[in-house]
């Protein structure tokens, strides 16, 4: 339990961080982080399979580089669900933002001291 929280706030703080970079991607509130953290990991468990089951041979064909664009389209399904999350470009701050998010998400793990 401690260790779905602690992803929760990192995912949040991780969203405010790349909100404050000139990526396109605007959050209003940390209350709206951590509502677009939860939206975000609902979608992943719930629509992430689907899209990945459907979208497969693109996968292959790509080496895995078409992942990439699923996680945009989560990124930018999380933003059309909650009100104070925006994407100013559309489709390109959604994949600017799920890369990053990535990148964050993982940066910010590797410096916490957690054992799993």
């Amino acid at each position: 339990m401690l260790q779905l929280l602690i992803v929760w706030i990192v995912t949040s703080v991780s969203l405010l961080i790349i909100a404050q970079l000139p990526t396109g991607v605007e959050i209003s509130s940390f209350k709206k982080a951590l509502i677009s953290a939860v939206v975000i990991g609902l979608l992943n468990a719930l629509v992430r399979p689907v899209l990945t089951f459907f979208t497969f041979p693109l996968i292959f064909l790509t080496f895995g580089l078409f992942y990439t664009v699923v996680n945009a389209i989560i990124f930018a399904l999380a933003a059309a669900f909650v009100d104070g999350f925006s994407l100013r470009w559309g489709f390109w701050s959604a994949l600017i933002g799920a890369i990053l998010l990535g990148f964050i998400n993982s940066l910010l793990f590797q410096l916490l001291p957690i054992s799993s």
